[in-house]
């Protein structure tokens, strides 16, 4: 195929950056496995000053550097602060049915942990579900062409830099080569990388390895960011997210005797004005000084809410009295989960990585969120910055030709080097590598975990270096697995070298944040695995 873009990914920055390319007057396709995380969004951060007219894109900017503990790009923060209200009205103008006030001219906000105000817009019965169904039939009315249900192999690139992608089609032995002039890579980030993540199988780091290979630089890639309260109890919900907005309209976290113990640590708010990263750190805490409960978590308490307000959280209520258990008059039990990258694709304020014709979007990218994300940012960020890649890559498109002859021999070879004589399964591997990962680095570490996981990622790659397969799927299989390896010494490595404790990520032999070390840590081609110190801008 050819096109002037080509977007990778079937999520809310995918299709955000499909139709501003396609508004720019180009053709455009998208090709995606899954749809990642964009369906189980609860809402998103737009400082419309609608339930406090205090909030404002200024105030929004400080909340997000200060929630990031300084390591923010501060050129990413201030476009995703002045662009969250615009997407906001974009959606609701195509008819995406936010909640509204009584006069329906004004929105009802929720308050989410890491902001100064009321400001998470939403949609009763499902945010992500209804802003991915809206993006998608408006993507479709424009013309973007779909092809759905397809992996991505690799990226097309060489000299003159990205000339589009190799897909594959599950289940079959059709290969399609999309020849492209510009290409918007929008696959999410890292979180299959850890065991008992909160992410959907189809977000393993692809996005990272694939940009990484083409030349594109990573940066905080220490920073995996874990969701606070994901339920463990009752186990029919067990990985669903409860909303930290729901802290915020006054439920309650209490551990096994019955103590709101967030007031201990955070008085004299508790559950509310603190960022993700601080919450889970707290309650991880009290489960490792065995306040916790049997089931290795703590209560989160939602029977103290009003019914309506309760009852607004439609998805969630549903899910539990389905699993049997009512929040009206029952707490579950939650504990942290990996949840978010804060690393990832190191691109400019248009979305551009630096490597001609390759833009990012989304989750995939790091720099805007520095050490930790405010709550309600994943989704604000896919909004803005998806629309703001396409737009871009779409302008680029018009300059750049589309090459006749795609140096696809590369993608060719990344794949055609594990084929021969079936030797291993790469699934048990793959578990190994997401146990060490959450092992050595996960809320908290140290210098001897993470040279232990580091030694034992090395011995993975020794034995994944002599597996081979006769099949396409498990060729697929194993180069989805050599990826995974890189990315995880990645995270591995960053975390060795900042040797500090700031937002996400938590040194027990540095406890302590040092100004030495607000800088980003980053990988390209030419050091390979040895993380280099860049500004911040």
């Amino acid at each position: 195929m050819r096109t002037d873009v080509l977007v990778l990914g079937g999520g809310m920055a995918a299709y955000r950056a499909a139709i501003a390319a396609r508004n720019e007057g180009v053709e455009v396709v998208l090709a995606y496995r899954g749809r990642g995380a964009s369906p189980y969004v609860i809402g998103f951060n737009a400082p419309l000053g609608h339930c406090d007219d205090r909030d404002s894109p200024d105030v929004y900017f400080d909340d997000m550097v200060r929630g990031g503990y300084g390591l923010n790009d501060r050129r990413l923060v201030r476009r995703l602060a002045h662009g969250a209200a615009d997407a906001y009205r974009e959606l609701q103008a195509l008819g995406v049915p936010f909640a509204m006030q009584a006069e329906r001219e004004r929105a009802l906000q929720r308050h989410l942990s890491g902001n100064s105000y009321a400001r998470s817009v939403y949609v009763p019965d499902g945010t992500g579900r209804a802003v991915i169904d809206t993006l998608i039939r408006h993507a479709r009315t424009l013309g973007v062409v779909e092809r759905g249900g397809e992996k991505v192999i690799g990226l097309l690139h060489g000299e003159a830099g990205v000339q589009g992608a190799l897909l594959w089609k599950p289940h079959t032995e059709q290969l399609t080569l999309v020849r492209a002039r510009t290409v918007v890579v929008a696959m999410g980030g890292l979180g299959q990388l850890y065991a008992d993540s909160t992410y959907p199988v189809d977000v393993a780091g692809d996005a990272c390895a694939m940009a990484y290979e083409a030349g594109a630089t990573l940066i905080d890639m220490e920073f995996m960011q874990f969701e606070p309260v994901v339920t463990i109890w009752p186990s029919q919900c067990r990985g669903m997210e409860m909303p930290t907005a729901m802290l915020g309209d006054g439920a309650q976290l209490r551990n096994a005797a019955g103590e709101r113990f967030m007031l201990r640590y955070n008085p004299p708010h508790a559950e509310r004005q603190i960022e993700k990263a601080r919450m889970a750190l707290y309650i991880q805490q009290e489960i490792d000084e065995g306040r916790g409960l049997p089931e290795g978590g703590v209560w989160f308490d939602a029977t103290s809410l009003d019914a309506d307000t309760r009852e607004s959280y439609v998805s969630h209520c549903s899910r539990l009295r389905a699993a049997g258990v009512d929040p009206a008059n029952q707490a579950v039990i939650v504990a942290p989960a990996a949840h978010s990258a804060m690393g990832g694709i190191l691109v400019d304020d248009c979305g551009w990585t630096g490597v001609t014709a390759l833009y990012a979007a989304g989750e995939a990218c790091g720099g805007v969120h520095g050490a930790s994300r405010i709550a309600g940012n994943g989704c604000s960020d896919t909004l803005v910055f998806g629309a703001v890649a396409g737009r871009h890559a779409a302008r680029a498109a018009r300059a750049l030709e589309c090459a006749s002859e795609a140096p696809i021999d590369i993608s060719l070879r990344a794949l055609s080097r594990w084929w021969g004589e079936e030797q291993g399964d790469p699934v048990p591997l793959k578990h190994r590598i997401q146990q060490a990962v959450a092992a050595h680095a996960g809320i908290w570490r140290c210098a001897t975990g993470l040279n232990q996981g580091l030694t034992t990622l090395e011995q993975l790659d020794v034995e994944l270096q002599s597996m081979r397969a006769r099949t396409l799927a498990g060729a697929v299989a194993l180069l989805e697995t050599e990826r995974m390896t890189r990315c995880a010494v990645m995270v591995l490595a960053a975390a060795l070298q900042r040797t500090e404790s700031r937002g996400a990520h938590q040194r027990t032999d540095f406890p302590q944040s040092d100004t030495r070390w607000l800088t980003h840590l980053s990988f390209d081609r030419d050091g390979q695995f040895s993380p280099r110190e860049i500004p911040i801008h």
